[in-house]
């Protein structure tokens, strides 16, 4: 469900003297005396050059090198635990490694951990994420494809941010709002829908929200929003304990009255949606439940999701709400079954949702790659891209695949400005090639072509599409 760059992974393909893969390397600088061992050490660092290394797509081998009496690897592939994964040290050296094997599109957060207490991030790894507590390395499986529209892109339009102070009485505090208004705002009449975020400022900061509405809309893949960043004063009381009530009367009516006194804003529930991640979506859930008058829309990334919203929703009548859900495979193992137990229960009493797993794990670098998903969902612009008058695009685009999800088929549809050969598959989720729909010369225009998928299984797809240079991926969800 996503335009993306395809990441360009470095792969560990080991060509010193004789040694073709990890292992050989293991068992030549084994086999020799400890005193010509760093000399093949250094041979070995200066031909793989970036870390970690990755064999046969899967295979993950972090290498640190330095004086330490014992390195782990803490991350979000074993919940942080700064005792997992020890690595091995080669005797006679200071190269220390450890394996382990991930999916081939799993993008993890993770640090180094020497002598039990100094967190460093991979000195020879240029990837990083940031995070709550600072930046850390970033492991990019082969498979997995950086999302384009977190970054800042000067040659289109761009929103503008306003901050203003707001008073909650239920609350008795006050904290800093901060409102994005979409291109163009100042210069049209139009009224428009509004997305609330919970953990406000962090999802600019950290999630580059404003940059990810930037590009959705200038590429009209979402239709033009208002956003309002709501942050927490105190966080676990207000999304998760004994203020939730109050909090909620905030956003209810002080929030929203104020933002539709100063904006052109559209007050239907159904141009309304709240979103937010773990204890953030906790509160956006509650939200909705309660006051679905107020936001039609709901989007819960790797959520807490409390025994009052499940209860609920399992046994009252079903509300007029629509949701967007996603957890990392890689998340914290408490939050796992509530997620999926939710999906159930909307999926028991008809709601409109869409649901999604991610092999990632509890981080901003998960939640920011997927805000398009619940936009795209909840506003949808009409997937145009720009063309000129003679016809022609103007850009690279595989577009939106139509209808997502789908029940046995798709049109598959993308744009090419020039004309070049393609490669247009689909892959299953767990990487296997399933069709190959283009392989061929095409001509530069828009491109339709069906996908049947009769003979397939229920669940996640990856659309492929390669040209001379460029490479893109989207996401699509077949439910039979």
């Amino acid at each position: 469900m996503k335009l993306r760059i395809l990441f360009a992974a470095v792969f560990c393909w080991i060509s010193l003297a004789s040694a073709q893969t990890f292992q050989d390397f293991l068992s030549r600088v084994n086999a020799v005396p400890e005193g010509e061992r760093g000399a093949i050490v250094d041979s070995f660092i200066t031909a793989v050059g970036i870390f970690p290394c990755i064999e046969f797509d899967t295979t993950v081998h972090y290498v640190y090198r330095g004086a330490a009496n014992s390195v782990t690897v803490p991350g979000d592939a074993n919940n942080w635990d700064p005792a997992s994964f020890p690595m091995t040290r080669i005797t006679g050296t200071d190269f220390w490694y450890y394996t382990r094997n991930f999916e081939s599109d799993a993008r993890l957060d993770y640090k180094f951990v020497t002598n039990g207490t100094n967190w460093i991030l991979d000195p020879r790894n240029p990837y990083t994420c940031s995070g709550g507590y600072g930046p850390n390395s970033e492991l990019r499986m082969p498979d997995w494809v950086s999302p384009p529209e977190i970054r800042t892109y000067p040659e289109i339009p761009h929103g503008t941010l306003r901050d203003t102070v707001l008073f909650s009485s239920d609350l008795n505090n006050s904290r800093t709002i901060r409102v994005y208004l979409p291109p163009g705002y100042d210069q049209s009449s139009d009224r428009y829908p509004i997305i609330l975020f919970h953990d406000g400022l962090e999802y600019i900061t950290l999630a580059n929200t404003d940059d990810v509405l930037d590009y959705l809309i200038a590429h009209r893949r979402i239709r033009p929003v208002i956003a309002v960043f709501v942050p927490p004063v105190n966080r676990t009381e207000e999304y998760a304990g004994n203020r939730m009530n109050q909090f909620t009367a905030f956003v209810v009516n002080d929030v929203l009255p104020w933002m539709d006194s100063r904006f052109r804003t559209l007050t239907d529930a159904e141009s309304r949606a709240t979103l937010g991640a773990s204890n953030g979506g906790n509160i956006a859930l509650w939200l909705g439940i309660t006051h679905p008058e107020v936001f039609g829309n709901i989007a819960a990334q790797s959520s807490n999701v409390q025994t009052s919203i499940s209860n609920r929703l399992q046994s009252d009548p079903p509300l007029t709400l629509r949701f967007y859900l996603d957890i990392g495979t890689y998340d914290i193992p408490a939050l796992i079954p509530m997620v999926r137990n939710l999906e159930q229960i909307l999926e028991t009493h008809g709601y409109e949702y869409r649901y999604f797993e991610f092999h990632e794990g509890h981080s901003w670098g998960n939640w920011r790659a997927h805000i398009d998903n619940a936009l795209e969902m909840f506003f949808p612009g009409d997937s145009a891209e720009h063309v000129s008058e003679a016809g022609v695009p103007q850009t690279y685009s595989l577009l939106w695949n139509y209808p997502n999800p789908f029940n046995s088929s798709t049109t598959i549809v993308f744009s090419l400005a020039i004309p070049q050969h393609v490669s247009l598959n689909v892959y299953n989720i767990e990487g296997r090639l399933v069709t190959s729909l283009i392989d061929s010369p095409m001509t530069a225009g828009i491109h339709q072509i069906l996908f049947n998928a009769a003979a397939e299984t229920s669940g996640v797809y990856f659309c492929r599409m390669k040209t001379e240079g460029e490479s893109a991926a989207r996401k699509m969800l077949l439910l039979k």
